[in-house]
């Protein structure tokens, strides 16, 4: 019986071992998962800096691409964004208003987690609204939000749509493969 106890325990620490050393992720990892987010031409001299901050590599091009979201705990769909996009993560993290003169542009090429389209502070799926989780795509933010009137809100009417729009958050969302309604 202590052999098989002995056996046991042996296969519970190799397991154990397995997935703490499964869940230490890199730095190289990171960088090479936050440069997938957008076309080589733009992550290839990206500033990368992880959720929490800290620079994993400088850049020299302007961009800076993220191995997850921030917004979101423990997401890991990373994102490529330019200088306008940056000022509005933080916006969106701190809860202060945003707003540009610029166009801004965002890369998300290996899609993003399952949000709220009507209430970027939505957190439960089954508190109601459309809930969408996109594939592939790029995001787009504009200095006048009458550019929008004429996009649909409904992410599954096909093509780019405007999430969050209500909010001074707003952005366009242009996916890049077809999905479906849940």
């Amino acid at each position: 019986m202590s052999k098989i106890s002995n056996l046991t325990a042996v296969v519970i620490m190799s397991l154990v071992g397995t997935t703490t050393s499964a869940a230490a992720e890199t730095a190289e990892d990171k960088i090479a998962r936050a440069m997938s987010a957008a076309p080589s031409d733009i992550s290839d001299d990206a500033r990368i800096m992880d959720v929490d901050g800290t620079i994993l590599r400088e850049g020299s091009n302007g961009w800076v691409c993220l191995p997850g979201i921030g917004l979101i705990p423990g997401d890991q769909h990373p994102m490529c964004n330019d200088a306008v996009w940056m000022k509005w993560m933080t916006a969106a993290g701190s809860g202060s208003a945003f707003s540009t003169d610029v166009v801004g542009v965002s890369y998300m090429l290996m899609g993003d987690a399952m949000v709220n389209n009507d209430d970027p502070m939505a957190t439960d799926p089954n508190g109601g609204g459309v809930w969408v989780q996109e594939g592939p795509h790029t995001m787009m933010l504009f200095p006048n939000m009458d550019m929008l009137a004429d996009l649909p809100r409904d992410p599954f009417a096909g093509g780019p749509y405007v999430m969050w729009g209500e909010t001074p958050l707003a952005h366009v969302m242009l996916p890049v493969e077809a999905k479906t309604a849940p």
